[in-house]
């Protein structure tokens, strides 16, 4: 999609002759399904696409968007690992995406090519983390495509890696209640370590599961307290998956508070580490360089600018009608990068991002 236009081009686009405009976004998977039936359903599609445009936008306009849209399919890469794809046409127009992420099939017609849709379009899903401590041991799974799969590391994941020598045990303790908590304790901090690094290759909302007493001690020592979703207190070392699962579904109800708190979160730890952008002349600076993980922007966040001197400098255009070239857009243009070269993108409630002059790039690290 090129949103940098002149104004005339503009005015001729919204005109009658100009359109229809068709979206297309649908799951594509080649590789994990059958060839032929991925190709027959997209065929399926553009029969859905044609009937419609035959109906409302009869001539030759239309006829040649079907055209474009037939040439498209035809020339599909069968050979991609990617999950999905975004097809844009219009009598002027055409373009094609490979994306890395889920969606839902949408198909959008007579409106204009808001590159958007394709995040809006997402399937959502409930991913967490799942943290179970008990005083000798913890594991951790993670929640993904409606199954829990357990997290392998290399931590001490059972207390008896922390005790120390008996020598060292009698020297420092002579009370061995004394010694049974510093133990604890120092089993605590070790799974903690192992949580923050668990975090770094799953960045997902954390539900604690334990004894109050033991979430009680790590809680007071965790670094990691901004990435938990839930304390829930209980002995749960034996439950089985499915009581895992009916255990937590009253704790993922308002996901959208939770999923909120998680990007904040990794807001944070991404600024910590020096590998954070915000505001939308350094996110567009960075998502050129093919360094955006994760782009984070507040919902209806519209950026009209100017082109710089160079191709990764942009500026606020305060009066854009008066110049022969801007950008429409320069949030939709920083979310197609973003994409196209392997990121994500989430949407937040406005005000959200209000610290970060509301967009926000994690990048890669």
């Amino acid at each position: 999609m090129s949103t940098k236009i002149n104004p005339e081009i503009k005015d001729l686009m919204k005109a009658e002759h100009y359109r229809p405009l068709v979206s297309v976004i649908v799951p594509f998977e080649p590789k994990t399904g059958v060839k032929v039936e991925v190709t027959q359903h997209l065929k399926f599609v553009v029969d859905k696409v044609e009937r419609e445009i035959k109906d409302n936008y009869p001539g030759e306009p239309g006829t040649l968007v079907i055209q474009k849209l037939r040439g498209i399919i035809a020339d599909l890469d069968l050979s991609t690992d990617k999950k999905s794809i975004a097809i844009f046409v219009s009598p002027l127009f055409q373009k094609i995406l490979y994306l890395d992420i889920e969606v839902s099939e949408k198909i959008i017609i007579d409106e204009s090519f808001e590159i958007r849709d394709l995040v809006y379009a997402k399937r959502e899903s409930h991913n967490y983390l799942v943290f179970l401590l008990s005083g000798s041991e913890y594991k951790s799974y993670t929640w993904k495509n409606d199954t829990f799969v357990k997290v392998k590391t290399s931590g001490p994941h059972h207390i008896a890696a922390v005790v120390g020598n008996p020598s060292e045990r009698v020297s420092n303790f002579s009370d061995p209640s004394g010694l049974k908590e510093a133990t604890l304790r120092k089993f605590l901090y070790e799974a903690d370590k192992e949580l923050s690094d668990i975090l770094k290759m799953y960045p997902l909302p954390v539900f604690l599961l334990g004894t109050e007493k033991v979430l009680g001690y790590f809680k007071a020592i965790s670094a990691n307290q901004k990435a938990i979703a839930g304390y829930i207190h209980g002995n749960y070392e034996d439950a089985t998956e499915y009581e895992l699962k009916e255990l937590l579904n009253p704790y993922i109800q308002d996901w959208k508070k939770i999923k909120t708190m998680s990007l904040l979160q990794q807001i944070e730890s991404a600024a910590g580490a020096g590998k954070l952008s915000t505001g939308m002349e350094d996110v567009w600076r960075q998502a050129l360089q093919r360094i955006g993980r994760l782009l984070i922007v507040e919902k209806n966040f519209v950026y009209t600018a100017e082109q710089g001197k160079a191709e990764d400098i942009i500026y606020k255009a305060n009066d854009p009608d008066n110049k022969a070239f801007y950008i429409k857009d320069a949030v939709d243009d920083v979310i197609e990068k973003v994409l196209e070269y392997g990121g994500d993108v989430e949407f937040v409630d406005e005000g959200t991002l209000s610290d970060y002059q509301h967009i926000a790039l994690i990048q890669y690290y």
